[in-house]
This record gives structure tokens, C-alpha cells and sequence, in this order.
């Protein structure tokens, strides 16, 4: 037996009967010869892990733009912390870990620069329109390439929105991703100083945890109970409303305060000139953008694509190069 072979085996062994096996996977959209060392969903793994879009989530807005600090999350960290919260349901549940953790590692890849007011940006200058879950997909499938298995696929495009996952490990990281970034972004809010502890309400503490470390344990513990009681991914309603509570605080309190979306404005703008300028000026898109002009995309979605993949710093540099008037000196003779 090959090592995959032996690592297939084991998943029929080990994991529970509502697991989603990597030797059953729907395949791919371009069949591929068997890796004799990796199961199907570890491949897909690698592959994502391997991409240029996963690096340039490290220099990419998770909530706050261009924090002064080293502590706070980008969308990089972001990423690892779904999967590690995803990763840890799924083993104790007997789900299938690798499935689970590539699709978290992959759930992200879309995201625009500054975050989420960079997808709002180029969803209103879009007549296509844009969310980062279907730009998450069409980066793995259309612009790197991977070639990934049905199931992570899936479980990338319906890691939000009210589509459900058709796998029981999609479905997870659908959680883990809110557990991970409401927390997370708690901590990161308590650190710049937008909120306190005190401000949270008294009884989402009691029911939740009064540390970070407490409330990430209280909602995987939930979802650990009710997966090992009903054999299906979610949580009792009580601490299901609960965690909708905090995240719904933190829209009010974070996501949209002045405080921390105060250059927001001015990023959506950046955003919304940038795309207006290559839809102008088609012909200085790079030339992997041009191949998909030439191959029949549409020049909105390509000038999405374009801007979507930009980090933070390469957007507001690319933004200067072709707004900002450069100074001028005359050089002087000798």
C-alpha cells in the first residue's frame, strides 16, 4: 500500500460515519493522477498554502487599516486562527481534519485590500458585483489555478452567506470563522483602545467568558456537544444567540464606529479610482490580466481581479503612481 492508501484507510477506520472521506471526493475539474504520499484534501492543503495569494493575505486588512502596532491581526492571522478553531472541531468530532483545514487556509484568498470596505467598494463600482467568497473561488479556480477537489471548493464559497456547505467540514468552518474573527477582533478592539471589557454586555460575559480565551473555548465546546449528540455542525440556541449577540455588539461598537473604520472613506475611494481608472485604461492591466481580457472575461471582472489581489501597501503605491503628481527638479548645469 502507498502512503495515501494507508492514510485513506485509516480515515474509513477512524473517522465518524458523517465524515466526509478524501478517497470519495467529488474530484476535481481536471482529473489528476493519484499522489502516492497525500490523501486529496491534504493535496488541496498544500496547494493552497503554496499560492501567491495566500502570502499576500499577511499584508492585507483584517478590521483595522494600517494599525500602529505588530499585535494586530491581518488577514493572515485571521486565517490561521479559523483553521486552528476548525481544526479542533473537526478532530473531536471525528470529522475529516484536512478537509476542514483547507478549506479554511482557502476561505479568504478573495479578500480585497482593506477588507471588508474594500469589498464594499468594488461591490458598488462593479455593475458585476463582488463578495469576497465568490472571489475567494474564482481566485483558486481562475486565477492560480489550483484545480481543487468539489468539497473545498465548496466549502470556500459557502463559508458565509446562507448557502450551506454541502459537507459536514464546510459547515464548521461556516463557524469557525465567526467564532474566530468576533473574538479575535474583541482583542484586537481592547488593544487599540475602541472598547473596554466593561463595554460588553454583562450577560454575554456570563454566558461567554470573560477572556478571549474563555469565549473561544465556551463556543467550541458548544459545538463539540452538539455535533457528539446529533451526528449535524452547530451549537445549543442558547449560546448560538449569544455569540449573534456579541457579533451584532461589535457591529455597532467596532465594525462601524468612527474610531476604528476612520479611514475607510478614503480607502473605499482609493478603491473605487483604481477601478475606474483600468476599466478606462484596459491595456495597463499586467499581463496575466490581459490573458484574461483575451480569453472572454469582462473587463469588470478582470479590473476586480486586479484590485482584489492587491495588498494594502502595493494599492495605496499603485494608487500614488497614478494619481499623486510627482515632484519635479530641474537639473542644474554644470
Amino acid at each position: 500500500m502507498t502512503i495515501r492508501e494507508k492514510l485513506e484507510e485509516r480515515e474509513r477506520r477512524t473517522l465518524a460515519e458523517w465524515a466526509t472521506l478524501s478517497a470519495h471526493t467529488r474530484g476535481r475539474a481536471k482529473p489528476l493522477p493519484p499522489c502516492v504520499n497525500r490523501t486529496e484534501f491534504q493535496r488541496d492543503r498544500d496547494r493552497i498554502l503554496h499560492s501567491k495569494s495566500f502570502r499576500r493575505l499577511a499584508h492585507k486588512t483584517q478590521v483595522f487599516v494600517s494599525p500602529e502596532g505588530d499585535h494586530y491581526r491581518a488577514r493572515l492571522t485571521h486565517t490561521l486562527e479559523v483553521a486552528q478553531v476548525g481544526r479542533t472541531i473537526a478532530r473531536a468530532l471525528d470529522l475529516n481534519e484536512d478537509l476542514a483545514e483547507a478549506i479554511a487556509l482557502g476561505h479568504d484568498l478573495g479578500h480585497t485590500p482593506f477588507g471588508h470596505a474594500g469589498e464594499r467598494a468594488l461591490s458598488k463600482v462593479c455593475p458585476l458585483g463582488f463578495r469576497h467568497n465568490e472571489q475567494s473561488l474564482r481566485v483558486v479556480d481562475r486565477l492560480e489555478g489550483l484545480n481543487l477537489t468539489a468539497e473545498v471548493r465548496d466549502g470556500i464559497l459557502c463559508h458565509t452567506g446562507k448557502k450551506r456547505a454541502d459537507t459536514p467540514e464546510g459547515q464548521v468552518i461556516h463557524y469557525a470563522d465567526r467564532i474566530a474573527y468576533i473574538n479575535h477582533d474583541i482583542d484586537d478592539a481592547i488593544r487599540g483602545g475602541i472598547i473596554c471589557t466593561e463595554d460588553i454586555p454583562k450577560h454575554l460575559l456570563r454566558e461567554l467568558g470573560y477572556t478571549h480565551g474563555e469565549r473561544i473555548d465556551r463556543l467550541v465546546v458548544a459545538m463539540i456537544d452538539y455535533g457528539e449528540a446529533h451526528h449535524e455542525v452547530g451549537m445549543d440556541a442558547a449560546t448560538l444567540d449569544a455569540m449573534l449577540e456579541l457579533r451584532a455588539f461589535m457591529f455597532g461598537n467596532v465594525y462601524l464606529s468612527f474610531d476604528a473604520k476612520g479611514e475607510e472613506g478614503r480607502a473605499q475611494s482609493m478603491i473605487g479610482s483604481l477601478y475606474n481608472y483600468f476599466i478606462e485604461h484596459p491595456d495597463e492591466l499586467p499581463e496575466d490580466y490581459q490573458r484574461l481580457r483575451e480569453e472572454g472575461d469582462p473587463i469588470e471582472r478582470v479590473a476586480c481581479d486586479y484590485i482584489a489581489c492587491m495588498t494594502d501597501r502595493y494599492s495605496i503605491s499603485t494608487y500614488r503612481r497614478l494619481f499623486i503628481p510627482k515632484s519635479w527638479n530641474k537639473l542644474t548645469e554644470s
